[in-house]
């Protein structure tokens, strides 16, 4: 039993996320989205990390009709090791409905990795919590300061695997700036550093801050 839970409601599709997690000692959480672009499907993840919330491990599995993939990714002295898993063919299940084929999952170079500390799962405001908690960037004065980083970013519904730049900025008041090399959006926050709004993706659903359970 986890003691907390979180739940955001999509904005740029048909979908949801619900989170129940543990941040007692870094953050432990398991995770199920939902969506239906490019086709429907249902992601189930466990995710852990270290007192200083660079990530350990973190395990998802994606399905949908005919269908299922699996990746996980495991961090230790700075390297990540990709194990993958498929059944059925989700190239298929795309070309049926008109879109491109996918990725395979996972990465064919680890070492592509190297320095990166956080993962990012495609889709989910969840996973933006980790840099902020991890540089301090919830309790950070607006300084202007723009941290660049490299994350393992985690592609759905297809679960490649690919590095990218991302620079995360404190704006104070409960405002964090994600940036990436085409992208900007200016997240809500909760005091502790759940995304509360993030525009044009997400928002929190029922109580605007953390529910507990006790």
């Amino acid at each position: 039993m986890l003691p907390s839970s979180l739940f955001w409601q999509r904005k740029d599709t048909a979908g949801s996320e619900h989170v129940l997690a543990d941040t007692a000692d870094g953050l432990y959480a398991r995770g199920t989205a939902l969506a239906v672009d490019p086709i429907p499907y249902t992601c189930r993840y466990e995710l852990r990390t270290d007192p200083e919330w660079v990530t350990g491990f973190f395990d998802v599995a994606v399905e949908g009709a005919g269908w299922s993939r699996s990746v996980r990714l495991d961090l230790a002295a700075g390297r990540w090791r990709v194990t993958t898993a498929e059944r059925g063919s989700l190239d298929s299940v795309l070309s049926s409905a008109g879109h491109a084929g996918a990725g395979l999952p996972g990465t064919e170079d680890p070492d592509l990795l190297y320095g990166a500390f956080d993962v990012d799962l495609g889709g989910s405001p969840l996973t933006n919590t980790l840099p902020i908690r991890r540089l301090g960037l919830h309790r950070a004065a607006a300084d202007g300061t723009a941290h660049r980083l490299s994350v393992a970013w985690v592609l759905l519904p297809s679960l490649e695997v690919v590095q990218a730049d991302q620079i995360y900025t404190a704006l104070g008041e409960g405002r964090v700036r994600f940036a990436s090399e085409t992208f900007s959006a200016d997240l809500s926050i909760d005091e502790d550093g759940f995304v509360v709004d993030y525009p044009g993706l997400a928002a929190r659903a029922g109580d605007p801050h953390l529910q507990s359970a006790g």
